[in-house]
């Protein structure tokens, strides 16, 4: 059978969250794969291994009282960045938007890099300059 295509395996990796279906991720993680989340700052935590990327992955997906959204998928050859929406609450502050940049070989998610838009204090350029 031939490996599943990167926009497959991204589409089946969102389903994961969107249905809260943590079971679905089970074959879509390499062996070799690299996470880094979105916190805590500057870096994020990262995971190697399938073991521990699956770990913090189920976690997510199992969260019902959490929603992810994704806004936008690109797919470039094995790369794909994925705008996303993730929802922690029914305000309409409860959220935070961001991407992860992913990476897909031989049909698996083997780098998931995730980055996202901060509510805390960050000094903007401007700011700094007296703009």
């Amino acid at each position: 059978m031939a490996p599943r295509s990167t926009a497959d395996v991204i589409a089946r990796f969102n389903h994961a969250f969107t249905g809260h279906d943590a079971d679905a991720l089970l074959d879509l993680v390499g062996a070799d794969c690299v996470m880094e989340a979105v916190q805590p700052a500057p870096d994020g935590a990262r995971y190697v291994g399938r073991e521990a990327c699956l770990a913090f992955w189920r976690a997510l997906a199992e969260d019902r009282t959490t929603r992810f959204e994704p806004e936008e998928v690109v797919v470039a050859g094995d790369r794909a960045t994925i705008r996303w929406r993730y929802h922690f609450g029914d305000g309409p502050t409860d959220s935070v938007r961001g991407v992860n940049l992913m990476q897909v070989r031989d049909g698996l998610v083997v780098e998931a890099l995730g980055y996202s838009k901060t509510a805390g204090e960050v000094p903007l350029a401007a700011e700094r300059v007296g703009g």
